[in-house]
């Protein structure tokens, strides 16, 4: 007799597994009472190991702990405008300068929250565009970040939105009016030893089969004179092939967001962490930097989008970072 209760190969829980439409990944951004930004993006340097101060309340509380950790490079990024939402629907977007606009290709939405057709737009800041109403339910800033000044080579800017904080909307519109025309800082956005979730797009494998796709059992070399296949796609009713049956198909290069990752540093002297040779396939660091205890998915130069946690828990102490590894 089979073993009918094995557990299922294989897991469940992201489906489709289909690549991702864009390396620039959509962020929900959870609402906060607190006047700050809740974002930033950077660009994944690669991993090391570092030696800290647990501060935890587990066993190990105030010994030295070594753990690995991974470097992403955040340059600033330059707040080219903002946009107020209704509901789920665009409303009107401010832009500080026609010289950005040509440079991103932008086009102005149409008024939702107004119902004004949207007006030429020219060099001087239109400040006064988006007024407070009861209509708008968020704001946003509309930032970009600047691969040209790090070492990897990319020359194409990518827009994105960041959630900005605040105890209703007038707090934020007059916030996201005070860094137009700026370059945001990381620094200026988080702080040491806080919980981050990290966003960003997996590594690509390709097109791989069941075994390695999902790790099902490899057949007997006698069984069916294949061995790197599936042995049933199902019962005979319903009759047709389940989507829960292991098949081969598109692997990584997916959209995966990990939880509270801990920020144990952030510098912004590159010299305190570069090999004498560089990092493998990145180079070198040139701008601020952020230490993130542990992994985050994708390869290295990957646009990685960082977000205060939205489950973060428990907040530790903060963890002094006593050694980082520059081999």
């Amino acid at each position: 007799m089979p073993d009918l209760n094995r557990p299922r190969r294989g897991s469940m829980a992201f489906r489709p597994r289909k690549r991702a439409s864009s390396q620039n990944p959509t962020v929900y951004w959870k609402s906060s009472d607190v006047k700050r930004v809740l974002g930033f993006a950077g660009y994944k340097v690669g991993m090391t190991h570092i030696s800290y101060v647990d501060g935890t309340e587990s066993p190990t509380k105030g010994q030295e702990i070594v753990s690995s950790a991974t470097i992403i490079e955040v340059p600033p990024v330059y707040v080219y405008g903002y946009r107020a939402y209704n509901g789920h629907s665009i409303g009107d977007t401010l832009v500080q300068d026609d010289k950005i606009l040509k440079q991103l290709n932008f086009r102005k939405p149409k008024s939702v929250v107004t119902g004004d057709k949207p007006e030429a737009i020219s060099n001087k800041p239109q400040a006064s565009t988006i007024q407070p109403k009861a209509e708008i339910s968020d704001v946003r800033l509309l930032v970009f970040a600047q691969p040209s000044k790090t070492h990897i080579g990319k020359k194409h800017i990518e827009r994105m939105e960041l959630g900005i904080g605040g105890k209703d909307i007038n707090e934020k519109l007059e916030y996201a009016k005070s860094l137009l025309g700026k370059d945001l800082k990381a620094s200026e956005v988080f702080k040491q030893g806080e919980f981050l979730d990290v966003i960003s797009i997996t590594t690509g494998k390709g097109w791989q089969g069941a075994v390695k796709r999902f790790g099902i059992a490899m057949q007997r070399r006698k069984s069916t004179g294949k061995r790197r296949h599936v042995g049933t796609l199902g019962q005979w009713h319903p009759a047709y092939v389940l989507y829960t049956v292991p098949q081969a198909g598109q692997m990584g290069y997916h959209k995966r967001t990990e939880l509270n990752k801990q920020i144990m540093k952030l510098g912004s002297n590159p010299d305190d962490i570069n090999p004498s040779s560089g990092f493998p396939h990145y180079g070198f660091v040139r701008n601020d930097y952020v230490l993130l205890k542990g992994s985050i998915p994708g390869p290295v130069k990957r646009l990685i989008k960082l977000r205060l946690a939205v489950r973060p828990g428990t907040q530790p102490k903060e963890s002094p970072v006593l050694y980082v590894s520059k081999r």
